[in-house]
């Protein structure tokens, strides 16, 4: 049985609340889970106390082989309870096919000319 520590969603609509509970894989994203362990209220403003986490009960769980989801494991870092490892994806930041080719095009042309000024000067 594989373990998860992730979010469930509560609240109403348009005003969400999650409970960090531990979980099986299989089971769904508002269903049954084994342990709640924390809650989240994205809705407080970054200054309140907008996550709450058993930090015991979640060691407990790490040790027994649940494994965070990526938003949980933002929270533990956070908390000093889990290490996240930094994402570096490089392809991200580079721009699209066709911007790609009229820069290749402008570089071109930004050449030409400067050949062009080169030769006009000799």
């Amino acid at each position: 049985m594989s373990l998860r520590i992730r979010l469930a969603r509560a609240g109403a609509k348009k005003r969400p609340y999650y409970h960090i509970v531990i979980a099986d894989v299989r089971s769904p994203r508002d269903g049954r889970f084994i342990e709640k362990v924390g809650a989240w209220n994205p809705m407080l403003s970054k200054d309140d106390e907008r996550i709450k986490l058993e930090a015991q009960r979640i060691q407990y769980w790490l040790g027994h082989g649940a494994r965070p989801t990526d938003r949980v494991l933002r929270f533990l870092d956070a908390a000093g309870i889990a290490k996240r490892a930094a994402r570096i994806n490089p392809n991200k930041a580079k721009p699209g096919k066709k911007a790609q080719e009229r820069m290749a095009i402008s570089r071109q042309v930004e050449e030409a000319e400067k050949n062009k000024i080169a030769e006009n000067a000799l």
